[in-house]
């Protein structure tokens, strides 16, 4: 009989206590080549790939290529220079707690304003 293994991948300390909810958990799948473009969410993220791969930058810090069984945090409100899926895409899953009567969004601080 083989023994289960647990091993931490990631250990995230928030910077203030969350009173959480819910957890909101998302799969989410980047066509190849797409950009996510500079994004910013209201509660923080944590996820983890599943398939394919992406470029992962939180702004002011070394890139990195993130693959399946790689995990990454997003701070909330902390610019998320880039999630660019790579030639193949990717597909991961965000988990996003939620505090009460909160709903997941993400703001596009670039972005040109809609009319």
């Amino acid at each position: 009989m083989t023994a289960i293994s647990r091993t931490v991948v990631l250990d995230v300390r928030l910077p203030a206590p969350l009173p959480v909810d819910r957890i909101e958990i998302r799969r989410i799948t980047i066509p190849p080549g797409l950009a996510a473009g500079l994004h910013v969410h209201n509660g923080p993220v944590v996820g983890s790939i599943l398939t394919g791969s992406a470029t992962y930058q939180i702004e002011g810090e070394a890139e990195r290529v993130l693959r399946p069984g790689d995990v990454f945090y997003e701070p909330a409100g902390t610019r998320i220079a880039r999630f660019d899926a790579g030639d193949e895409g990717v597909t991961f899953l965000g988990y996003f707690p939620l505090v009460p009567g909160q709903d997941a969004e993400m703001d596009f601080p670039d972005a040109a304003p809609r009319r």
